[in-house]
């Protein structure tokens, strides 16, 4: 998270845009503990900056597998590609969801990548996952209206 504040009207924008979800997993704000993160897409320590384009929502786990990077290796191609853009690019377009609704599965290079880099399929994630399953809370809608 940023040092300098980031202005409230800025926080509630971000929030209403990203559907008060975190743009990597699709936790909703109503069923993780915490507030979810005003998060840098490109991390200040890597040239970015508090714009409103440059900010979204993320989980605290996410965030934190996050850290500083923008960049990760697909286990398939074994190439190194850009994050996931949860402000630029659709969900559904890179990720999908396991037939349980417990699993995050790249369909891309960027989605594999991302899923791998931000370990969204750790233990703790799943686990609790599979409780939303069971209360009917999950999986979320995922088809957002952004470009590819």
């Amino acid at each position: 998270m940023s040092q300098t504040k980031i202005p409230e009207i800025v926080r509630v924008r971000v929030r209403t845009s990203a559907e008060n979800r975190c743009g990597y997993c699709q936790s909703r704000q109503r069923y993780v503990l915490g507030l979810l993160e005003i998060e840098h897409i490109i991390p200040k320590a890597k040239g970015g900056t508090d714009a409103e384009e440059n900010l979204w929502l993320a989980c605290r786990l996410c965030n934190n597998a996050k850290g500083t990077q923008t960049h990760a290796r697909d286990p398939v191609t074994k190439r190194v590609v850009r994050l996931f853009d949860p402000r630029r690019q659709i969900w559904s377009r890179h990720f999908t969801w396991s037939e349980d609704g417990t699993i995050i599965i790249g369909k891309t290079v960027c989605g594999r990548a991302t899923v791998v880099a931000l370990q969204l399929n750790q233990l703790i994630a799943v686990t609790v996952r599979r409780q939303w399953v069971a209360a009917g809370w999950h999986p979320p809608d995922s088809r957002r209206k952004k470009s590819a």
